[in-house]
């Protein structure tokens, strides 16, 4: 494909996977009024194609099809093209992906490609196409115009199924007003905990068979389970140990990356060893909190080493100049999946010395077959034994050598738009690891990101989506502001400031205002000033990410009880309740909003510290040693002023003092640091 050659109306925009197809010879437009207005007026259907930057398949029919000039040419005459970043656009994509499983009645996924009519309404579907018929697939071009001739000739029956369509996605974006006289209670907690049981790899950890994803949220669900009844059933400790050998597991598996750090997007095998190699922001974050706070559990050095290790590549490699996190390292480098992480055996022989290889043939698996197209993908094979000083330095060595010349490779392209509800993600992971490990490098790294955010992406009260090149635009959803609290939130926990309270009480008051669902409860994922779409849903089940609705409730339950705020704590309420009939159905699809009902049923500690600058610092650590995990600590200092709420009435008059809440209940005053243990365990609230 001649670049010089086509150019079309993508070339001004700020996503990478849109500016990839700029020079195609398909006349692509962003989604858009341009044109949605041509659609109409020329009464064409829309050809709309959504994916990422990291996407193999996007890329590969990308190769096949929009590069080819005589596909574009039927493309250009029969439809307006319009391709979305799904990063950029989750309205759209959310509601295409429900639209491809309706009309097809299976799962979706990336490249999207669906035919829509001009007043949006999609008619066809499917995922990748190949360019001739193979894989039980048609060939995308006598595809298109097998579309485009039903287009001609079916309108009738398009406008029959439109109908069907329409009502479908209003039914699964409205469940039925809660019941009045609803009581909220803990009955789905252990039913969700089963299911995950049920599901759950014996083997290998994780859940289901091949591809197999880590499912952040639903390990945290069986890690809460453990907390909540550790000292009262076998169960709770089955819940701990499905966590740890899926953690130990994944750590030593392929998905990991050995050598930077980091995990990749999922695993195409049961056993973690291959995984597809596109490494995304989203499942580092929450992956970091939870090796995090197992660690804080177990105190097993491997998810120190795991939560740390994948800490610093994403300072080193995914941390942009001015603060903000970018989203993804994709899964090709020079037109090949895998190609910078895989290794000749032979070349590794010759980059160590004889002592460092015959520790890492072992280790990784050089000794055995290759597991990658002839060649090996690293991973643990077998432990060091003996581990001894020796051999752990030789490990060391031979690693860091590798990821030297590793490093010199020809890398994989790094989408480099920064996404706000991505980021919050990473910055509650950096901000829990350095609480949990005393690490300010993390902290420092969060807290960059964070400000970054609140100058670009915050503008007159209104927060945006994405930002590149230091443009911003597109207006955030439910997902950007809920997950920006609770970083905010996870922040605080480490060092106060104030300013970070506000923006963190601005974006609930917006949760308030702009997209909560007044008559029923809940959240709507776009706010009521958003462009108007097919279908304007409330999203309650978590899929790759958690689910917005549940965040929300979490961090509103948080900061009500923080600020002594009951608008939080009803629209809280609300939402589990609006939930609730989702909820029952199938406990184990909403985990974020079962975190949120336990909050809600079972208030978690807040520790609020209130000392001098000598003083502050000591008393933060011993809480943070000493409080079970999950516990909110805010270290404030004591000349703090102008507090909001009921903080203002925790104060400190001529000493240290901690004040320890759950809910609506707190202990006495702890004015002694010697007494601070006691109190934090105690179980009389």
């Amino acid at each position: 494909m001649d670049k010089a050659k086509h150019e079309n109306a993508l070339i001004h925009e700020t996503s990478p996977y849109l500016l990839q197809h700029a020079h195609n010879p398909v006349h692509w437009y962003p989604w858009g009024p341009e044109a949605l207005a041509r659609a109409q007026k020329e009464d064409k259907p829309i050809m709309l194609s959504i994916g990422y930057s990291a996407c193999h398949w996007c890329h590969v029919m990308a190769h096949e099809s929009f590069e080819d000039e005589a596909t574009a040419a039927v493309m250009n005459e029969h439809f307006i093209n319009i391709k979305v970043d799904r990063e950029e656009r989750p309205d759209l994509d959310r509601i295409y992906q429900t639209a491809q499983q309706l009309l097809t009645q299976r799962t979706g996924g990336w490249p999207l490609t669906m035919f829509l009519t001009p007043d949006h309404l999609p008619f066809f579907g499917g995922t990748y196409f190949p360019p001739a018929s193979r894989y039980g697939l048609p060939g995308f071009r006598d595809l298109l115009l097998r579309v485009a001739e039903y287009y001609r000739n079916a309108q009738e029956g398009i406008r029959k199924q439109n109908l069907s369509m329409q009502e479908a996605l209003l039914h699964i974006g409205n469940l039925p007003p809660p019941d009045a006289e609803l009581q909220l209670n803990d009955e789905p907690l252990p039913i969700a905990v089963q299911q995950l049981a049920e599901s759950f790899d014996q083997t290998h950890g994780g859940f289901g068979g091949a591809p197999k994803f880590p499912h952040p949220s639903s390990l945290e669900r069986l890690l809460r389970d453990y907390l909540a009844h550790q000292n009262e059933n076998e169960t709770a400790r089955h819940s701990l140990n499905m966590v740890e050998l899926t953690l130990r597991k994944m750590a030593e598996g392929g998905i990991y990356d050995h050598l930077g750090g980091g995990f990749s997007r999922y695993s195409v095998d049961e056993r973690w060893m291959i995984p597809h190699f596109e490494k995304m922001l989203y499942d580092n974050g929450p992956l970091l909190t939870l090796y995090a706070q197992t660690w804080q559990i177990t105190h097993n050095p491997l998810y120190k080493t795991i939560a740390l290790e994948t800490a610093g590549w994403v300072m080193r490699e995914m941390q942009a100049p001015d603060g903000g996190y970018y989203s993804s390292l994709d899964a090709d480098s020079e037109g090949h999946e895998g190609k910078f992480y895989v290794w000749d055996r032979e070349e590794i022989r010759e980059l160590l010395d004889a002592n460092e290889f015959a520790v890492v043939e072992r280790f990784f698996g050089l000794d055995q077959p290759a597991n990658f197209e002839v060649r090996w993908h690293l991973y643990v094979a077998a432990q060091l034994a003996p581990a001894t000083e020796q051999t752990v330095g030789l490990l060391r060595n031979a690693r860091h050598k590798l990821l030297k010349v590793r490093n010199e490779r020809i890398r994989p392209g790094r989408d480099e738009k920064i996404l706000t509800s991505w980021n919050a993600l990473m910055i509650k992971g950096m901000a829990t690891a350095a609480a949990v490990f005393e690490d300010t490098s993390c902290f420092d790294s969060a807290a960059r990101a964070l400000e970054f955010i609140r100058t670009t992406l915050w503008r007159n009260g209104r927060l945006l989506a994405t930002c590149k090149d230091g443009k911003a635009h597109l207006n955030a959803y439910l997902d950007d502001h809920a997950f920006l609290i609770d970083a905010i939130l996870s922040l605080l926990n480490y060092r106060w400031n104030p300013d970070w309270l506000q923006f963190a009480v601005e974006l609930a008051d917006t949760l308030l205002t702009s997209f909560a669902d007044k008559d029923n409860g809940g959240f709507y994922f776009t706010a009521y000033d958003h462009e108007k779409l097919i279908q304007r849903n409330r999203p309650f089940m978590d899929d790759a990410l958690p689910a917005g609705n549940g965040v929300a409730a979490a961090v509103l339950l948080e900061l009500g009880h923080l600020l002594g705020e009951p608008r939080y704590l009803e629209a809280a309420e609300r939402t589990l309740k609006a939930a609730w009939p989702s909820i029952v159905r199938y406990p184990s699809a909403h985990n974020t909003l079962l975190h949120a009902l336990e909050d809600y049923l079972r208030p978690p500690r807040q520790v609020i510290i209130r000392a001098g600058a000598a003083e502050l610092e000591a008393w933060r650590r011993q809480a943070q040693t000493l409080a079970p995990p999950l516990t909110h600590i805010y270290p404030i200092p004591a000349d703090a002023a102008a507090l909001p709420g009921m903080l203002n009435d925790r104060r400190a008059e001529n000493t240290a003092v901690a004040y320890i809440c759950a809910g609506h209940h707190c202990l006495a005053p702890v004015t002694r640091l010697d007494l601070l243990a006691e109190n934090i365990k105690n179980s009389q609230f």
